[in-house]
């Protein structure tokens, strides 16, 4: 079986994406991530799965902020809207690291919903399913292929 970044370069060379693939030391957050990848916070994109009235939803948000599950609520409409588990999600981003999952939900059958705050810069930078790997590109390749629904995820405080 391939790993994460193969499946990901895989997919990306089919569509014919241009791609930086960049290696870095192993850390844990997407804030360090951004730094060991000389991106700025707000150009890095985190990757969270939350239950949206019990179905799995991915969520893109600058890597310096929080999700506000309250705003995703009422976006949405959704009755109940939680983090999910790493138990619950282990299954469906098959080979991917916990925290590590890329926002490309077309790979795992999952709808995707992106920050406005990301749709203003040039490029995005995110993990490619592990804590070593990123992948950057466009923005505007990255909405060709993901076709992510933007929404309002964050507050600002």
């Amino acid at each position: 079986m391939s790993s994460p970044l193969e499946r990901i370069k895989s997919y990306l060379d089919e569509q014919r994406i241009p791609y930086d693939s960049i290696h870095h030391r192993r850390d844990y957050s997407a804030q360090k991530t951004a730094a060991d990848t000389h991106t700025p916070g707000k150009e890095f994109a985190k990757t969270i799965i939350l239950t949206v009235d019990k179905k799995f939803c991915m969520f893109v948000l600058p890597a310096h902020k929080k999700v506000d599950l309250e705003m995703v609520k009422r976006s949405l409409g959704a009755k109940d809207v939680r983090l999910a588990t790493e138990t619950e999600f282990s299954g469906i981003c098959t080979g991917c690291e916990v925290g590590a999952m890329p926002p490309l939900g077309m790979l795992y059958n999952l709808p995707v919903y992106i920050s406005h705050d990301l749709t203003e810069d040039r490029l995005i930078t995110f993990n490619a399913g592990t804590h070593e790997d990123v992948i950057r590109m466009s923005y505007s390749d990255y909405a060709k292929i993901a076709r992510p629904q933007v929404l309002n995820l964050t507050s600002n405080h």
